[in-house]
């Protein structure tokens, strides 16, 4: 008799360990759950889309009616999982007729994470936006289109921060950057944030950090800061982070871990053996320190659906844990970084080294070399790479690429010297710039640094 498996939310989570499934179980009855209208989309793409990047709005979504014919699933849109009962394997769901329950053998959790909202008095919703939904996405481009707003506050420089400052910036809008941060982008140390605030700033956009939103008057159009400052904008994006949805997943006694996040093993399976969670409502181990991270992008949901669909066929292929690999783009400038940065090694008392090199991004001969910053963090003694950060306007996503490999492999800085990576003129240099971080960074372990 033939699997039956319920899966609560699509987009990279939902919709991925559906496809995985059914590569490996032509017979499984799936039924896949989402409270929107669209079972797949592309987060990542939204800003571009409101920014005339992207210019046709379907190409970030995935056709609800032909992902289900070629996976052969059950695709329920507009339906909303309300609640689990772990007894009776069941789930209940509100849709356009009304309550219903659906049984299961196997549930999978992975309804991702919601938009932060800060507390604020006289918030105007009409004109105060957050972005993490397609929905969310449409509000923001039919408020700009039907208003022609002239600037924006930004609440948080993070991921959707710097994404909304370039796309408004480059579509007209006078953009405000406002983080209680002392620097942008706390993903990267210090030094790799400064030239992401210095290029802010060429761009035209106002960077307010060590601030934070306190209250809204005039109708949603005067933003009130804690430090008594105020600031006018015609429309506020709060880009202040996410939250995992784990509210259902608790009320069934699915256990959370110190993240807030849902605990499952290296399988995915939560204390509730039945029901696997995965993508960004789950906590999982850092690759490296084994400590408990919540990781929200998409590369650890792609790999998790994998793990889970062959779980559920006998095999036994465990989650080796997160690195965090991410890149963003601002402007002219890529940033990219893997692994653990200075403030989380302090904060996890670990000791540990820095290694910085400039250079330029291929050989400077060539026309259109920029330059780069390229940093690695690793261990004192024996050269264990623990994070590694980049800035510059080209070849910084290979750079981070081949680290966060050496990282995976368990690799020391001193193993970086060693690389043999491609060179011709256009692409790098004889010694590529890791080679040379390598170099630098295993002087120092012998002392000379």
């Amino acid at each position: 008799m033939s699997r039956k498996i319920v899966i609560v939310g699509g987009v990279g989570g939902g919709s991925t360990v559906t496809s995985q499934i059914r590569r490996v179980d032509p017979d499984a009855e799936i039924i896949l759950f989402d409270k929107g209208s669209y079972i797949g989309f592309s987060n990542c793409g939204m800003p571009y889309y409101i920014g005339g990047v992207v210019e046709k709005r379907k190409k970030l979504l995935i056709d609800t009616e032909k992902f289900s014919d070629k996976f052969n699933a059950d695709v329920r849109t507009n339906a909303e999982v309300t609640s689990i009962d772990r007894v009776s394997k069941s789930v209940s769901y509100n849709d356009a007729s009304g309550t219903h329950k659906e049984t299961y053998d196997t549930l999978i959790y992975a309804p991702g994470a919601t938009a932060v909202t800060p507390d604020s008095t006289g918030i105007n919703p009409d004109r105060t936006f957050t972005l993490r939904t397609i929905p969310d996405m449409d509000e923001i481009y039919h408020y700009i289109q039907n208003h022609q707003p002239k600037n924006c506050a930004i609440i948080g420089a993070g991921f959707i921060g710097m994404e909304m400052v370039e796309n408004l910036t480059n579509i007209g809008i006078d953009c405000t950057i406002v983080d209680r941060s002392k620097q942008v982008m706390k993903l990267v140390d210090k030094e790799i944030a400064e030239p992401i605030e210095n290029h802010l700033e060429e761009k035209g956009v106002h960077v307010m950090l060590e601030e934070s939103l306190d209250s809204f008057s005039d109708n949603g159009t005067k933003l009130q800061l804690k430090s008594g400052k105020t600031l006018q904008a015609d429309m506020t994006i709060m880009a202040t982070g996410v939250k995992p949805n784990t509210n259902i997943a608790k009320a069934a006694g699915l256990e959370t871990g110190k993240t807030g996040a849902l605990k499952v093993n290296d399988f995915m399976q939560t204390n509730d053996p039945d029901i696997y969670a995965l993508g960004d409502v789950v906590e999982t181990e850092d690759f490296l320190t084994r400590n408990p991270r919540n990781v929200a992008l998409a590369w650890p949901a792609h790999r998790q659906s994998f793990i889970i669909a062959n779980h559920l066929e006998g095999k036994d292929i465990p989650y080796n844990g997160t690195l965090g690999s991410a890149i963003f783009k601002v402007f002219d400038l890529d940033v990219a970084a893997t692994g653990l940065n200075r403030t989380a090694l302090k904060q996890l008392g670990i000791s540990f080294k820095e290694a910085t090199h400039e250079a330029l991004s291929h050989a400077g001969y060539y026309p259109g070399a920029d330059k780069i910053s390229l940093k690695v963090l690793f261990d004192a003694k024996v050269g264990t790479i623990y994070g590694a950060q980049c800035v510059g306007e080209s070849g910084v996503d290979k750079r981070i690429a081949v680290i966060s490999t050496a990282m995976k492999g368990k690799m020391t800085v001193a193993d970086l010297a060693q690389l043999e990576l491609a060179y011709a003129p256009p692409y790098s240099s004889p010694k590529d710039p890791v080679n040379i971080l390598g170099y630098k960074a295993s002087g120092m372990l012998d002392g000379k640094g």
